[in-house]
């Protein structure tokens, strides 16, 4: 083959590969992806699929309390009272008994006298017991429910031909829907 007949082919075949192109693209909007077709339709409307939901969250609630105690002012004055009271209780119970028996009656009297020391300490001294409040946070979770409008996607109403389609799609097309065209011979 020489260079001109070698060209003249090249030029046959760019020619015969282009006219193929245009027929095929030139004046439908058919697009061919691994031997399937796809081709757009005009979106008549989309209107979205609402659902209601109950959705419960959480809600933190603080407030404050008083919260009451009481203090005895006196309660360090009868402390030492009260140790020398089981001292001499111990002391006294101690010259009882014999034996065992003489550790039971020294315990019982530790026990009587500290008893009898606090008592003598709150006759001489009084009973000063204040009481004050303070205030305390309280705080507790508790759900609370509402209901929220959910959008589950869109019916969509497109024309393709001049009839009309309907679909569920799970976001709004715009105004144009991309569809699969599926040709086959029939019989």
């Amino acid at each position: 083959m020489n260079a001109k007949t070698r060209i003249a082919t090249l030029a046959l075949a760019a020619m015969l590969f282009g006219s193929n192109a245009l027929a095929d693209h030139g004046n439908n909007t058919y697009a061919r992806h691994n031997g399937v077709q796809y081709d757009y339709a005009q979106v008549i409307s989309a209107e979205p699929i609402i659902n209601y939901v109950t959705v419960s969250a959480p809600v933190r609630e603080c407030w404050e309390e008083m919260q009451y105690y009481s203090v005895d002012r006196n309660a360090g004055r009868r402390d030492g009272s009260t140790l020398v009271g089981a001292i001499i209780g111990g002391v006294v119970g101690h010259q009882f008994g014999s034996g065992s028996g003489n550790d039971a009656a020294t315990v019982a009297g530790t026990l009587i006298g500290a008893a009898i020391g606090n008592d003598a300490a709150r006759r001489r001294n009084g009973v000063a017991v204040e009481t004050h409040a303070r205030p305390v946070e309280r705080c507790e979770t508790r759900y609370r429910e509402h209901r929220e409008k959910r959008i589950d996607g869109y019916r969509v109403m497109y024309r393709y031909h001049g009839q009309k389609y309907m679909t569920e799609m799970p976001y709004d097309p715009g105004r144009k829907i991309r569809i699969r065209v599926d040709i086959r011979p029939a019989g």
